[in-house]
């Protein structure tokens, strides 16, 4: 009996999280480090801070870090682009949606990983089977997010449009209410959500992101930051750091997703799937000409569907600075 408890007993963590990802609100943490230049990074939950933490590279820094946290990509750009913050990282779609309103920021950094956290999924009663079945049927998704242009490209791969669905703009919060509740009959979102729904067994996949995707996510800064010498300096030791810490999390999964756990609430069983799944697979990738192409497909379709106000030229977003002797944005996901 204790083992049909535990899939909706695994809600509650993911309702909590969920509610806390809702906002746009930030709130200062821990100031790392020591020395006259101060690097304030935007952080989510679990984020940056928790890896570097995890892998032991937040020793002997020679700047300060200030951490700020922030609830998602799209406020903690917002800070990037009111100079709040100097740092920061988020996935393939808020920057496209930041460049698309003008804001000032530059993406510095990426990482590639697979896409199969990324998914639309269905309850587990339901009728569907294929993406092309959507048609019609109402589907959640969060407005900006990158679960917003995996719905669309999944959609376009089965030969849809987004006005073939009911889209359905809600937050992770209610989107997990209307999802549960059968006020929706799919739900585009992205890990670990997809693996706490997964485990505890209250939907299934429908589609991943794997193949209509780029699965890139990113470090953006702001460019008065890069201007400054001593903040620059500082970046690049931090992105160094931060892919030193990835590739530490690629060797140490089971560690890091005790870690992930405890820091976000999440139970660690779907900390670890999660882990498996995306976060595992990242590898740090150049900035790169490929990077920008796929980044402009994303800012094309969201313009045509007159979801961002004008066309954007991504190319305008970037500095290739810290690409170092990195391979390119379009090497393999780690296995």
């Amino acid at each position: 009996m204790r083992r049909r408890l535990v899939p909706a007993a695994l809600l509650l963590p993911l309702a909590l999280l969920l509610t806390a990802c809702g906002g746009s609100s930030s709130a200062s943490t821990a100031t790392d480090g020591a020395g006259s230049v101060t690097l304030d990074v935007g952080d989510q939950k679990g984020g940056s801070e928790a890896i570097l933490r995890a892998a032991g590279e937040l020793e002997n820094l020679h700047y300060k870090i200030k951490w700020s946290t922030f609830t998602s990509g799209p406020p903690l750009l917002e800070a990037v682009n009111a100079r709040a913050v100097d740092i920061g990282g988020v996935g393939n779609t808020p920057p496209v949606f930041a460049a698309g309103a003008g804001s000032k920021i530059t993406v510095v950094a990426a990482w590639h990983g697979t896409s199969k956290g990324d998914t639309i999924l269905v309850p587990n009663g339901s009728k569907l089977t294929g993406t092309r079945q959507l048609k019609g049927r109402s589907v959640a998704v969060a407005q900006g997010s990158s679960a917003h242009y995996q719905l669309v490209a999944s959609l376009e791969a089965a030969g849809l449009s987004l006005s073939d669905v009911k889209v359905k703009y809600l937050q992770p919060a209610d989107a997990l209410a209307a999802f549960t509740s059968g006020k929706v009959d799919a739900w585009a979102v992205w890990d670990p959500y997809t693996s706490q729904v997964l485990q505890a067994r209250r939907g299934r996949v429908l589609t991943t992101g794997d193949g209509v995707t780029n699965g890139l996510t990113f470090q953006v800064a702001s460019p008065d930051a890069l201007k400054d010498p001593g903040k620059a300096a500082a970046v690049k030791d931090y992105l160094a750091r931060l892919r030193r810490a990835t590739d530490w999390v690629y060797d140490h999964q089971e560690e890091w997703a005790k870690v992930w756990a405890k820091d976000t609430g999440l139970p660690y069983e779907v900390a670890l799937a999660s882990v498996r799944r995306t976060n595992s697979t990242r590898v740090a990738v150049a900035v790169d000409k490929p990077l920008v192409a796929s980044e402009q497909r994303i800012a094309d379709a969201f313009a045509e569907l007159r979801l961002i106000p004008h066309k954007v030229d991504f190319a305008g977003f970037v500095d290739r600075r810290y690409n170092g002797g990195l391979p390119p944005s379009t090497t393999p996901a780690r296995g």
